[in-house]
């Protein structure tokens, strides 16, 4: 007994991990490899898959709306309400197309031919403003000629690489309708791989951030019009060149958050400043007010409860999508940090109900 107390430390066969345990080990690193690897090599497939499935999560419940409307105890089916929506889709591209894509076309085409003859009436116009001459103003004109000129000439040599994304949207697009049709089985399927118990808890926590991604989607797509059309509207009163193809503009990138409309303001302001400064603050004027009224009244009616995102938190989420997949990226930006966020709250925050009783006791 006592040398069997001497030795407490002696390790037992069962210390060691036998030959199976370190084989499983091997081939689960290399299985981890290949699945990188894989990853890597399939990185823009996995792309148009991620957002082709991203959109379809967001579309089904319009689909979903359909195939529960009743018409004297008829209700249609699924690939029936897939196929409706897609002619409203349509219809409404071809009233676009129709009434709004010739006036665009129109300015445009007037704007690139006014561009080169313009760029000299706003550099003078800038030579105005004290201390504008410190600036390099007629440099800043001729490399902004020199670059147009280059832009041309890249995105003449680069329509083979538009001809293949182009190739992507429709592969993208048809995956979205199947996805929309299947994806219920594929999702079914998914949780099937993973033990009842937990299974639910992912289950719900996926519904909410679908619902969340879904009123984004319905409420950005509401706020884009109102900003279009509004936007349209007072640059025609104002006067403002290519009025139309600028309102279009301004509602089409205000789907990307913040920085959509940074960027179509400073150039509806260029192109306004170029005819006269009053117009200039007159477009200034309309934004300010446009972004109190949005803010203010439009927005939390709207996106209520929809996305409950903070303005970092989108920030951090276009850097991240812009620098990862471009346009594609900065697009489902917002909708994929919601879903991020949503699994963060469900799995990763532990929220304390006794903190704040905690803290006032210990105050008082």
């Amino acid at each position: 007994m006592q040398a069997a107390m001497s030795k407490p430390n002696q390790p037992t066969e069962a210390t060691y991990p036998g030959p199976a345990t370190t084989r499983g080990n091997i081939v689960f690193f290399f299985v981890i490899l290949i699945a990188l690897g894989l990853v890597w090599k399939l990185a823009k497939e996995l792309e148009i898959l991620y957002v082709s499935a991203l959109f379809a999560v967001v579309l089904t419940p319009i689909v979903n709306w359909i195939c529960r409307l009743n018409i004297r105890g008829w209700q249609p089916s699924r690939g029936l309400g897939l196929a409706l929506m897609i002619l409203g889709v349509g219809l409404l591209l071809s009233l676009f197309f129709f009434f709004a894509l010739p006036p665009v076309v129109r300015d445009l085409r007037e704007f690139l031919t006014d561009l080169p003859q313009r760029l000299p009436q706003v550099g003078a116009r800038i030579k105005h403003i004290p201390l504008a001459d410190k600036l390099g103003i007629d440099t800043a004109a001729q490399r902004a000629e020199g670059a147009i000129e280059s832009t041309a000439g890249f995105l003449f040599t680069s329509i083979p690489e538009w001809l293949s994304h182009v190739f992507d949207l429709v592969t993208a697009t048809l995956l979205c309708l199947y996805f929309i049709l299947e994806g219920e089985h594929a999702y079914r399927f998914f949780l099937s791989l993973i033990p009842r118990r937990p299974r639910q808890r992912l289950d719900a926590t996926l519904r909410r951030a679908e619902l969340k991604m879904s009123k984004w989607l319905l409420g950005q797509g509401v706020l884009m019009l109102i900003l279009g059309i509004s936007s349209t509207i007072a640059f025609g009163i104002f006067h403002v060149r290519y009025f139309v193809l600028l309102g279009v503009l301004m509602g089409l990138l205000n789907i990307i958050p913040v920085a959509g409309a940074v960027v179509t303001m400073t150039l509806v302001s260029v192109i306004a400043a170029v005819d006269s400064w009053t117009k200039m603050f007159e477009v200034l004027i309309f934004y300010v007010i446009y972004a109190n009224v949005e803010n203010g009244f439009i927005t939390p009616r709207i996106m209520q409860s929809s996305v409950d995102l903070s303005g970092l938190t989108i920030l951090v989420a276009l850097l991240t999508g812009t620098s990862l997949a471009g346009v594609v990226g900065a697009l489902v930006a917002v909708p994929t940090a919601a879903l991020v966020v949503v699994l963060l709250e469900e799995y990763a925050v532990q929220k304390d109900a006794q903190l704040g009783t905690s803290h006032r006791e210990t105050v008082s």
